[in-house]
């Protein structure tokens, strides 16, 4: 199943910037060949299921990995099984309506 989804990463324990560890998940989403876009907070992942959800685990272990004691992520996770849909359709009917 295709599933569209919104995470924020947040590591615990690590001082004030996170972004040395946004950019190893974001390193983790280019090599498993998931489209994602990061944003200012957090970081649209669109694929199958069970790619995406191993890429989220393999984040947590990574970030674990390189010293955070916890981390707090939040999901929002999206299905349609009516059609496909990307996360570009999203933004182009969104664009369509705002030019007309």
């Amino acid at each position: 199943m295709k599933v569209l989804v919104d995470i924020c990463v947040v590591p615990m324990g690590v001082g004030i910037s996170v972004s040395p560890f946004v950019a190893e998940c974001q390193k983790i989403f280019q090599a498993a060949g998931l489209n994602h876009q990061m944003h200012s907070y957090g970081t649209n992942v669109e694929g199958e299921w069970d790619e995406v959800m191993a890429a989220v685990k393999r984040c947590h272990e990574k970030l674990h990995e390189l010293g955070a004691p916890r981390i707090g992520s939040t999901l929002r996770v999206g299905t349609r099984v009516d059609r496909e849909q990307t996360m570009q359709d999203k933004l182009d009917s969104v664009n369509a309506k705002l030019d007309a």
